[in-house]
């Protein structure tokens, strides 16, 4: 939309009113040291022709990969009515529907989402979405600990993200809450709820379970939620929402499933977008719906009977005293959900569920392409969903960089997060994926594997 400037008639009348002199007069705290002392030159003055040229040139310049990176952002195909529709002016300009009166559509369509995404996982109450999901579950471990009144420590698996880890801790490290560590089964690659002993008599206010969890594995969560439950603690559920097309919802684990469901909504049409924005989603049961951060859209009916839409349970710093908040960084990503909404719309359950089992088969066949590779072989024995970790007899970093030559991103090298995986690469195929495509990327690692894994000429001849 077309940006209109103040001009400097405006400028002088607005500073006058505040009784400054200039603008920089606004910022006089600023120690001179930290000033950049006035804007950097500016580049020559170019044509929309040759702006166009350098956008393209610069767009070619990044290349264009076949990629096999997953790790919580996933290539999927969506649409083209999705975004078609996600940008229609009545959408793409909306914010936040303060006033209800002007705002029936947008409350309708954030409406459709609570009730699609309630359905998908099995639980009573969503809100309108969080900035995306690693803030999402650190928003769900503070709503356990409130809920919980007394406990402050939530036990994370190694199993989870790493960077969402980073980010749940960075949020909630001076409130007073640990996060102790849970490990994962070496063989497996999810956790296993003989580990969870080591916790057993602690005052333990929720456990955290992903489903899939990070390395693609599938965890035990009819276990994990029932050994959470039988303790008085809190299960918080970090899924994947295109997976549950396939797999059972958080609100059907165990005898009485989940207490809180959160994830990344990434997969339900939003693009990569080099690495956002996106947004996160949230789940719960009705009993905790008073502790969820952010806001819901409820079903009305206006005093002459017709069905209405309004804002509801805003328990935000806007609405209430800071200290009653229950999130002072919760937002609402309306386009991101807009055309999430769309999205599952258009699919449909049996759509979503056909592509999770693309997805699945996708993956599973070029697990079983890499791993009959010699100095390859699957780090975990557990199923997984669309990812999975190889553990390979060579450095990982120099054969990703010898498949990008080729055109390829071969994955996410996991040695920095999980040296004890050793050379170890975590690779995802999505419904995106062709045949030609696993067999062009098998091809090429068998290749690249192949010549770094032979030995040196003559290192097999004997000593004289």
């Amino acid at each position: 939309m077309p940006f209109i400037p103040h001009t400097e008639d405006d400028i002088r009348a607005m500073l006058q009113a505040i009784g400054v002199t200039s603008i920089d007069a606004l910022f006089d705290e600023i120690p001179p040291v930290l000033r950049r002392g006035g804007p950097r030159p500016a580049q020559p003055a170019a044509t929309e022709m040759e702006i166009a040229r350098i956008m393209r040139e610069r767009a070619e310049r990044d290349g264009t990969y076949l990629s096999f990176i997953g790790a919580g952002a996933y290539e999927h195909h969506i649409p083209a009515a999705v975004w078609q529709i996600a940008t229609r002016g009545e959408y793409y300009s909306s914010y936040t529907p303060y006033q209800a009166e002007a705002s029936q559509g947008t409350l309708q369509l954030l409406y459709e989402y609570q009730t699609m995404m309630a359905s998908l996982l099995a639980l009573d109450v969503t809100n309108d979405s969080l900035y995306d999901g690693a803030s999402a579950l650190a928003e769900a471990v503070l709503m356990a600990v409130r809920a919980h009144k007394g406990a402050r420590r939530v036990l994370m698996p190694r199993s989870v993200h790493p960077t969402w880890r980073k980010v749940v801790r960075t949020i909630t490290r001076n409130q007073g809450i640990e996060l102790p560590e849970v490990d994962y089964d070496p063989e497996a690659g999810h956790v296993s709820p003989a580990t969870l002993a080591a916790f057993e008599g602690q005052d333990i206010a929720a456990l955290v379970i992903p489903q899939p969890n990070f390395f693609g594995v599938l965890e035990p969560v009819d276990e994990l939620v029932a050994w959470a439950h039988a303790r008085g603690i809190v299960a918080i559920a970090a899924v994947n929402p295109l997976a549950l097309a396939l797999l059972k919802p958080p609100g059907e684990w165990g005898a009485d499933g989940a207490d809180i469901a959160v994830g990344e909504g990434q997969p339900l049409g939003v693009p990569l977008a080099s690495g956002g924005p996106y947004f996160g989603f949230m789940a719960c049961r009705k009993h905790l719906v008073r502790q969820m951060p952010g806001r819901i859209v409820g079903a009305t009916r206006d005093r002459d009977g017709r069905p209405g839409y309004v804002l509801t349970l805003q328990a935000r710093e806007q609405h209430i005293r800071r200290s009653k908040a229950t999130s002072n960084i919760c937002t609402n990503q309306g386009l991101l959900v807009t055309a999430a909404t769309i999205y599952m719309a258009l699919l449909g359950p049996s759509g979503l569920a056909a592509v999770a089992r693309a997805c699945h088969g996708s993956a599973l066949e070029l697990l079983g392409k890499l791993a009959a590779i010699d100095g390859i072989e699957p780090a975990f024995r557990a199923p997984v969903f669309h990812e999975f970790v190889l553990r390979l007899e060579t450095p990982v970093a120099p054969v990703l960089h010898a498949l990008k030559a080729q055109g390829i991103l071969g994955g996410l090298n996991l040695t920095h997060d999980y040296p004890e995986l050793g050379q170890s690469l975590l690779v995802c195929a999505t419904e995106t994926k062709r045949e030609e495509d696993l067999q062009h990327y098998s091809d090429n690692m068998a290749r690249i594997v192949g010549k770094r894994s032979r030995p040196a000429a003559g290192a097999l001849k004997a000593k004289p």
